[in-house]
């Protein structure tokens, strides 16, 4: 395969990491003192969710995240910096990666049908894009190169 200025396997890493760091910027900007003592992110997505249209996602919700509001809000948020220092870092990667698509998706399922908040459009096309950069990123084990993985000699 030929490049410009990298390597395939280094371009890899480029992309990993910027997926890294996008999760990482999703982490650093959250008001984690709202998620966790007003409990306001999972106040949002109750609200989305009790307005779904599909009721799997409605009787998910109510199910898993309503008991233990306070529980999902550090999952959330903490999921997100380990994924990003995950990435990032090249550590455990092909874990990160999949986490990371999972999580995409289910922001996805439960955002498709709210068009109300600002941006939403342009969202919905970054979280396609980054589960298709997920996606990318694990069928050509993006961390071969640049990574704590390789480094390690993990999943090779």
């Amino acid at each position: 395969m030929r490049t410009i200025w990298l390597s395939g396997a280094e371009w890899l890493a480029v992309l990993r990491i910027g997926l890294g760091l996008w999760w990482l910027e999703s982490w650093r900007h959250k008001d984690r003192k709202g998620w966790f003592e007003r409990g306001t992110g999972i106040a949002w997505a109750a609200d989305v969710a009790g307005k779904h249209r599909w009721g799997v996602v409605r009787t998910g919700f109510r199910r898993v995240v309503e008991p233990r509001p306070k529980l999902i809000a550090y999952v959330v948020v903490y999921a997100e910096l380990a994924l990003g220092l995950g990435l990032v870092t090249g550590f455990l990667t092909p874990v990160a990666l999949v986490a990371g698509l999972l999580l995409n998706l289910l922001y996805l399922v439960l955002m498709i049908h709210d068009w109300a908040e600002q941006g939403q459009n342009a969202m919905m096309a970054l979280i396609s894009l980054v589960a298709l950069i997920s996606l990318v990123a694990l069928f050509a084990m993006a961390w071969q190169t640049w990574s704590l993985d390789a480094a390690f000699g993990l999943f090779r």
